[in-house]
């Protein structure tokens, strides 16, 4: 009864944790400059009013969650290492920290920090960040509940 309670909590912790993000990433895209949608030239080096547009923003937020899911993907797996030894949790250590690396590296966010802009790719700039969001929630639905 104790172990269902724990496994509740979590749970509820985890989604809190993962609106919170959703919510600052919001945030932050919306204060970084509101989406618009006016036509644009061809790219150049200066910045284009309309760059990030809705699917930018979609992909921010998305990125941002997946971030989140990351690293408690990371501490769970670390954790269950911890109390198992087994080598196949070391893989899911590598899997996560691995996809962490990729997720912060190619977050709109991020890239945004170093000046470059995103351009043209319309919905395909965030549909693979939706697919990894729901691979994640899969994963930590089964690490959290076995």
């Amino acid at each position: 009864m104790k172990k269902q309670m724990d496994n509740k909590l979590k749970i509820v912790l985890i989604f809190a944790i993962l609106v919170a993000v959703a919510i600052l990433a919001t945030f932050w895209v919306l204060l970084e400059r509101a989406p618009t949608f006016a036509p644009r030239g061809l790219p150049g080096t200066n910045f284009i009013p309309g760059d990030l547009e809705f699917f930018y923003a979609a992909n921010s937020i998305l990125s941002a969650v997946n971030i989140a899911l990351l690293i408690v993907l990371t501490l769970i797996y670390v954790d269950i290492y911890v109390k198992t030894r087994s080598q196949f949790t070391i893989g899911l250590v590598i899997f996560a920290l691995v996809f962490l690396v990729k997720d912060v590296t190619s977050s709109p966010l991020i890239v945004s920090l170093f000046r470059f802009r995103p351009y043209g790719l319309g919905p395909f700039e965030f549909l693979p960040a939706l697919f990894e969001f729901f691979a994640l929630f899969v994963l930590l639905y089964l690490s959290i509940r076995y």
